[in-house]
């Protein structure tokens, strides 16, 4: 499961409001803001969580788990933005 710090860190990436990305994933604004505040787990639906997963993988983001979760951007999206 992604994180807030996660999904904050991806939007601020890709230039990215919370209107934006919540426009991408169809789900509402106060959804993204939840998601994004949230200190522990997501308080959201699963469905609300994967479609914000999968707007921001669409346009590049790689997710990363295990002991150091994180983001990063992936193939040729990448060398674009650096």
């Amino acid at each position: 499961m992604i994180s807030g710090a996660q999904v904050r860190a991806a939007r601020a990436l890709l230039g990215w409001t919370a209107k934006e990305l919540a426009q991408k994933a169809n789900v509402g604004v106060s959804t993204v803001q939840r998601i994004e505040n949230a200190a522990g787990p997501p308080n959201a639906y699963g469905s609300n969580l994967a479609s914000i997963q999968s707007a921001l993988e669409a346009a590049g983001i790689e997710f990363t788990n295990g002991d150091a979760p994180g983001i990063r951007m992936r193939g040729k999206r990448a060398a674009q933005v650096r």
